[in-house]
C-alpha cells in the first residue's frame, strides 16, 4: 500500500468551511482527494495537512509549517505520495514552488499528484518546462487578483466606505445602501458627533495650549473618555488620532475625494501645524526644534529663542539668592533667567551676555505681539472657510454646522489675539509666540529681534516685506 499525505490550502478564512461558492474551500478539496483515492486500491490516506488563510502567492514555503513538516516527513520516508486538489495548493510563487515540487520527486523520491492535473513527472525536459509554466501562470493569476482587489479596495475607501479593520476614533459606520456582488450591503463612515467634540478638543489643546500626547491622554482618561474600542487613552493613541489620514480627508495612500473631504475633522492648516509641532518635539530634531517640549513653566519663549551673537539656543535657568541679613531676617529670591547655552558652557567665542532676566524679555516680546495683533486685518483661514460655507450651504446640516463652527472659531481667535492677549494663560502665550514668530533673537543690553512667520506677514501690512525688530533697554 502506498502511504498518502494530503495538503489542503485556502487563502482566506472564508474558504475554510462550506460556502455558497465552494469551488476552493477545504471540505471540497478533502472530498475530491478522498474520492480520487477510492479508485486506487493500493493507496491509503494516512495523514492530512490543512493551511487556513495562507496565501500561496505571498507566503514563502520556508514560512509555512505544513510544507516544512511535509519535507521533514519525506526525508524520513514516512509517506510515498503527496496528493493535492490542484498543484497551486502547494504554492503560487513562480521562482520557488516549481523547485519544491521537483525536490519532492527527485530528491525525496515522493510521487506528487493532483486530482485535476494528474502526476507531475520529471523524466524529460518537457516535464520540467510544464512544471515551471504551470506555476508561472498561477503566479500571474495571483498577481492580477491582488491588483484587482487592491484597486477595488482603494476605490471603496475613496467613496468613504468601510473596508474592515479597527474603527478610527471620531467615526462610526452606518448602512450605505450599496450592495456588493454577493448582495451584502456595504457600510460607510459617518462622523460620530460625540467623539468629534473630543477630537476637536485634542486638536485645539495641541495647537493652542501646546499640550503633549501624555498630558492629553491623562486629561481624557481623567474625564472618563474612552477610545473607539473602549480602552483608556495612551500617548500613542493621541498621536494616532492627530496623524490619522481619514481625519485629514485622505486615504492612507495619500489620495482624496469629495466623499473623504466631507469626513474631514482636521483642516489642512491644522494638519500642517500639528505635523510641525510633532516634528519639532522629536528628540532627534533637538537642534532644529523651536516648539517647547513642555509648555509648563515660567518662561514664555522656551524653545523659540536664540542668541543673537552666536546663534545658539537660549535655555532657561533659576538663579536663587538665599542669605540671612545682619538683623537675622531671611532673604530668599528666585529669579528666572534666559541663558545662552553655548556661552555658559564655553562651547564657542560668544560676545553676548550669558544671562538675561526672563520677565524683562517676556514683557518686551508681549509688547511687540500686541502691536502685531493691532495691525492684523484678517485671519489666515477666514477666506477659506467663507468659501467652504458658500459651497456647502445645501449640504448635510451637521457638515454645515462644522464649517460655521470653524469660521466662528477663527474670528473669535483673532478677537482673542487682538483684545484678550493679556488674559491668556502662560501656556497659550507660549504657543501663540511660537506660531507668530519664526525666530526670536536676544542680544546684548536686551536687544530683541523678532522674525515674523511668513504665514502672518500677509495679514500685517506694516511688516509684509521686512522682519520686525525691537530694541529695549
Amino acid at each position: 500500500m502506498k502511504r498518502v499525505y494530503t495538503l489542503y490550502r485556502v487563502s482566506t478564512k472564508k474558504q475554510v468551511n462550506v460556502s455558497e461558492d465552494h469551488a476552493n474551500d477545504i471540505p471540497m478539496q478533502r472530498g475530491a482527494c478522498h474520492d480520487f483515492v477510492k479508485y486506487r486500491q493500493d493507496w491509503k490516506i494516512v495523514k492530512e495537512y490543512e493551511e487556513k488563510g495562507v496565501s500561496g502567492f505571498k507566503v514563502s514555503a520556508k514560512n509555512r509549517d505544513a510544507i516544512l513538516d511535509l519535507q521533514e516527513a519525506a526525508l524520513n520516508k514516512e509517506f510515498d505520495v503527496l496528493l493535492v486538489f490542484m498543484f497551486d495548493r502547494i504554492g503560487r510563487i513562480d521562482d520557488e514552488t516549481p523547485f519544491i515540487v521537483e525536490w519532492f520527486v527527485k530528491t525525496a523520491g515522493i510521487e506528487v499528484w493532483s486530482v485535476k492535473e494528474g502526476e507531475q513527472r520529471f523524466e524529460t525536459h518537457v516535464d520540467k518546462l510544464t512544471n515551471y509554466i504551470r506555476f508561472w501562470q498561477a503566479s500571474g493569476e495571483s498577481e492580477k487578483t491582488s491588483i484587482r482587489i487592491k484597486t477595488r479596495m482603494q476605490q471603496l475607501r475613496l467613496d468613504g466606505l468601510y473596508t474592515g479593520g479597527s474603527l478610527p476614533y471620531g467615526y462610526r459606520v452606518v448602512p450605505s445602501g450599496i450592495k456588493n456582488r454577493k448582495g451584502q450591503e456595504l457600510k460607510k463612515y459617518e462622523i460620530d458627533m460625540e467623539q468629534y467634540v473630543v477630537y476637536r478638543h485634542v486638536v485645539e489643546k495641541t495647537i493652542n495650549n501646546g499640550n503633549g500626547s501624555y498630558v492629553l491622554a491623562h486629561y481624557l482618561n481623567d474625564h472618563g473618555y474612552k477610545t473607539a474600542n473602549g480602552s483608556k487613552f495612551s500617548s500613542v493613541a493621541i498621536i494616532r488620532m492627530l496623524s490619522a489620514p481619514l481625519a485629514r480627508g485622505y486615504t492612507k495612500e495619500g489620495q482624496t475625494s469629495e466623499a473623504l473631504q466631507r469626513l474631514k475633522i482636521i483642516s489642512e492648516e491644522e494638519a500642517a501645524r500639528i505635523d510641525e509641532i510633532l516634528e519639532h518635539r522629536a528628540k532627534v530634531d533637538e537642534e532644529k526644534r523651536r516648539i517647547a517640549t513642555k509648555t509648563k513653566g515660567g518662561a514664555m519663549l522656551s524653545g523659540n529663542i536664540f542668541c543673537a551673537h552666536c546663534g545658539g539656543r537660549i535655555t532657561t535657568m533659576h538663579h536663587k539668592d538665599h542669605y540671612f541679613r545682619k538683623d537675622g531676617s531671611e532673604y530668599l529670591k528666585d529669579t528666572l533667567k534666559y541663558c545662552c547655552y553655548h556661552k555658559s558652557r564655553k562651547l564657542c567665542e560668544c560676545d553676548g551676555q550669558t544671562n538675561y532676566i526672563a520677565a524683562k524679555v517676556d514683557e518686551a516680546v508681549c509688547q511687540i505681539m500686541r502691536q502685531v495683533f493691532k495691525s492684523m486685518v484678517g485671519a489666515p483661514e477666514e477666506e477659506k472657510y467663507k468659501e467652504i460655507l458658500k459651497k456647502q450651504q445645501a449640504a448635510h446640516i451637521v457638515n454645515r454646522r462644522k464649517v460655521v463652527f470653524e469660521l466662528d472659531k477663527n474670528r473669535k481667535q483673532l478677537e482673542v489675539l487682538q483684545e484678550e492677549f493679556d488674559t491668556a494663560s502662560k501656556e497659550q502665550k507660549k504657543m501663540i509666540a511660537c506660531q507668530l514668530f519664526e525666530r526670536i533673537e536676544l542680544g546684548k543690553d536686551y536687544q530683541i529681534v523678532m522674525h515674523l512667520n511668513v504665514t502672518y506677514k500677509q495679514f500685517c501690512p506694516e511688516w509684509e516685506t521686512k522682519d520686525y525688530s525691537q530694541r529695549t533697554a
